[in-house]
C-alpha cells in the first residue's frame, strides 16, 4: 500500500495536462470543502448537513503546467424520492465522463455500508483511475488515521479496486491539499487549457447566487428541512440611474418549501430568521460578484416539489 505524504520528487517533463476530476463519497464526507480548498475560493456550497450539493459545480485549479477541473457531484445514496433518483443518475453520468475519481472517506468515521455501496459502484467503472482521499485528518490521532488507511487499502483489495493513490488530507487545516492536486494532475490527459485563466467555476452566476442563499437558509434549520428548500433567482438586474462608480445589483429570489407549515420555520419570529438569511447571503453574494447588492427574498410553497416531475423541472432539477 502506498500512502502519499509530502515528498521531494524530481519534476515531471513539461507537458501540459487538462481534465476533469470528481470527488465522490457519501453525503458529508468533505467533498465540497475539499473543492473549495483546492480552488482557493468558495465555489461549492458547504454545509454540515448531508445532501446540500445539487448542481454539478465545477471548481478550476489553475497551474502553469495543468488545469484541473473539479466536478462536484451530489452524494450518492439510496434514493427515497424522485429527486433522490435524479441525483444518483447525475452522479453516475458524471463518473462516466471524468478523467479521475477521488473517493472521499472521512478519517473520523469507520467505513460503513454507505462507503461500501459507493465502492461497489466504483468497482464497476473499470477504466477511470481512482484515488482514495482520507478527509478530515485534523480530527483524528495518527493511530486512528493509520487504521483507516489500512481499512481503505483492504476495501480496495476486497472489491478489486486498484487505488492510484491513497492520500490523507485536511481541507480545513490546509494539510496536503496541494499534494493532492500534484497527484491528481499526472492522471489527467495531455492537452491545452479548457477554461480562461481567471475562471474559477463555469456555474452561471445566478445558480451560484441561489446556492449561497440556500446555504444561508439551511443554517440552523432543524433536520427536517434541508431537502425541502429550493432557491430560484428570478432576476438579477443592475439598478438604473446609478452613477458608474456606485452600481447596485437588484436580485429577486424565491425560497421554495414543500408545506405551508414550514414557512414559519424559515421566516422565524417577526421575520427575524429570513432577515438574517438575507444579510448573511447578501455579504457572500457581494463578495462573489464584487458589487453592492439589494436582495429581495420571498418564501413560497411549492407543494411536495421533490416528488413532482413538473415542479422539479421548474426548480432546475
Amino acid at each position: 500500500m502506498s500512502v502519499r505524504t509530502q515528498s521531494s520528487e524530481e519534476p515531471a517533463e513539461a507537458v501540459h495536462r487538462a481534465g476533469f476530476a470528481c470527488f465522490v463519497g457519501r453525503p458529508n464526507a468533505g467533498k465540497s470543502t475539499l473543492t473549495n480548498a483546492l480552488v482557493g475560493q468558495k465555489v461549492a456550497i458547504t454545509s454540515n448537513r448531508p445532501q446540500t450539493t445539487r448542481h454539478t459545480v465545477r471548481g478550476i485549479v489553475h497551474r502553469p503546467e495543468a488545469q484541473l477541473i473539479l466536478v462536484d457531484t451530489p452524494g450518492l445514496h439510496k434514493p427515497r424520492t424522485l429527486l433522490g433518483e435524479r441525483l444518483n443518475d447525475v452522479v453516475r453520468t458524471t463518473w462516466a465522463e471524468v478523467d479521475v475519481i477521488g473517493f472521499c472517506l472521512p478519517a473520523n468515521e469507520k467505513l460503513g455500508p454507505g462507503d461500501r455501496f459507493i465502492a461497489k459502484e466504483l468497482a464497476g467503472i473499470k477504466k477511470t483511475p481512482k484515488v482514495a482521499i482520507v478527509t478530515k485528518t485534523d480530527l483524528v490521532d495518527s493511530k486512528t488515521l493509520a487504521e483507516q488507511l489500512i481499512a481503505i487499502d483492504q476495501l480496495g483489495k476486497e472489491l478489486g479496486i486498484t487505488w492510484a493513490e491513497i492520500v490523507p488530507v485536511s481541507a480545513t487545516a490546509n494539510q496536503q491539499v496541494d499534494l493532492l492536486a500534484d497527484l491528481l494532475i499526472p492522471l489527467l490527459p495531455e492537452g491545452p487549457t479548457l477554461y480562461p485563466e481567471g475562471d474559477l467555476t463555469d456555474e452561471p452566476e445566478q445558480v451560484m447566487v441561489a446556492e449561497l442563499i440556500r446555504e444561508a437558509a439551511l443554517e440552523g434549520v432543524r433536520d427536517e428541512l434541508p431537502h425541502s428548500i429550493a432557491v430560484v433567482v428570478e432576476e438579477m438586474l443592475p439598478r438604473e440611474d446609478r452613477p458608474a462608480d456606485k452600481p447596485l445589483l437588484d436580485i429577486h429570489a424565491n425560497v421554495f418549501i414543500e408545506r405551508p407549515s414550514q414557512k414559519g420555520i424559515i421566516i422565524g419570529p417577526k421575520g427575524k430568521r429570513l432577515k438574517d438569511v438575507g444579510i448573511k447571503s447578501r455579504k457572500q453574494i457581494e463578495a462573489l460578484l464584487g458589487t453592492p447588492v439589494f436582495l429581495d427574498l420571498h418564501v413560497k410553497v411549492a407543494k411536495d416539489w421533490q416528488r413532482d416531475p413538473k415542479q422539479l423541472r421548474r426548480l432546475g432539477f
